[in-house]
Order: structure tokens, then C-alpha cells, then sequence
């Protein structure tokens, strides 16, 4: 079986991830590293030097290919994976779809802190970051909705957000 976790940035699919895969012994595969470590540069260089739309295009195929597997596998989704192409209909086809939410004001927190490695993000004043995400998280809420399970993640441990994806999919 393979989970995949989509959520807007900073929702925590990363990190939740790498744990989940090591408390259920899956592999664990984080689609933007995946692309990076393939392309030998990294998710800002990709955008910067190519484009998002070759970004897009190169990330739908290394998700077909992972999808395509079958492994069991904990599949950490970029931010806007599911806002393109027709990407949440095969991640519902071809794994079990979590999204984690996470609120606007968790969010700007934490992405504050990390701007220089978001690019959609690093231009963003950290006044102006909470309209911004509100309005992208609204835009990509309709992919997101989509999700097979949906798991509220403010004020839970990631302990806690584990054991909720463990008791939704019987594991």
C-alpha cells in the first residue's frame, strides 16, 4: 500500500512521513527530494533556472513512477502536487490520501522561518504572509478536499496525528 500525505507547506508532510514509515516499516519517499536528488539540484534551483511548468511536468512523472510501484511506501507530496494535472485522481486510484490541514496562523509560523528554501514564498513579506497563504490554501483547498482522509494537525504531536492516520487506514 502506499499513503500519500498532501497538505499545503509547512503541514508537516515531511516530517510525519519519515516517522509514520518507521513506526509501520515502509519505505518512506519525499517527492521533492526525490526530484532534487534526480535532477542534482534543488527545488528553488529547479524553479529559478527551468520553470515551474518543467518543474510540473518532471513531478508528475516521478509520481506516476512511484505510484506505479506498488511498494509500501509513505509518499510525502509537494504543496501543489494535487493542484495539477489531474494528479489527485491518480493518488486516490493508486494510494490512500491524507490531508493533513493545518491552520493559516501554524502555517505562517512556521513557514516564516523558512523562506529562503520556498521559493513561492521567499519574496513574501512576513506581514504579507498570512493573506498569501490564506488565498493559495483557499485556491488548493478544492484539490486538497479531495483527499480519501483529512486530519486536523494544529496542537497535535506528531505522535498524535500518527495514531490517527494508523486507526483511519486499519493499519
Amino acid at each position: 500500500m502506499i499513503i500519500s500525505l498532501l497538505g499545503y507547506m509547512g503541514s508537516g508532510k515531511s516530517h510525519i512521513s519519515k516517522i509514520l514509515s518507521d513506526e509501520i516499516n515502509y519505505k518512506s519517499i519525499d517527492l521533492d527530494k526525490e526530484i532534487s536528488r534526480r535532477q542534482k539540484l534543488t527545488i528553488p534551483e529547479i524553479f529559478e533556472k527551468k520553470g515551474e511548468i518543467y518543474f510540473r511536468k518532471l513531478e508528475r512523472e516521478v509520481l506516476e513512477e512511484i505510484l506505479a510501484t506498488r511498494e509500501n511506501t509513505v509518499l510525502s507530496l509537494g504543496g501543489g502536487t494535487p493542484a495539477y494535472y489531474n494528479n489527485m485522481e491518480i493518488i486516490n486510484h493508486n494510494s490512500k490520501s491524507i490531508f493533513l490541514m493545518t491552520s493559516v496562523p501554524v502555517l505562517s509560523e512556521r513557514l516564516s522561518k523558512q523562506k529562503e528554501k520556498r521559493p513561492l514564498i521567499a519574496k513574501i513579506s512576513d506581514d504579507d504572509l498570512p493573506e498569501f497563504i490564506a488565498k493559495h490554501l483557499f485556491e488548493r483547498n478544492t484539490f486538497y478536499s479531495k483527499a480519501q482522509f483529512s486530519i486536523k494537525t494544529d496542537h497535535k504531536t506528531p505522535e498524535n496525528i500518527i495514531r490517527e492516520i494508523i486507526e483511519k487506514l486499519y493499519l
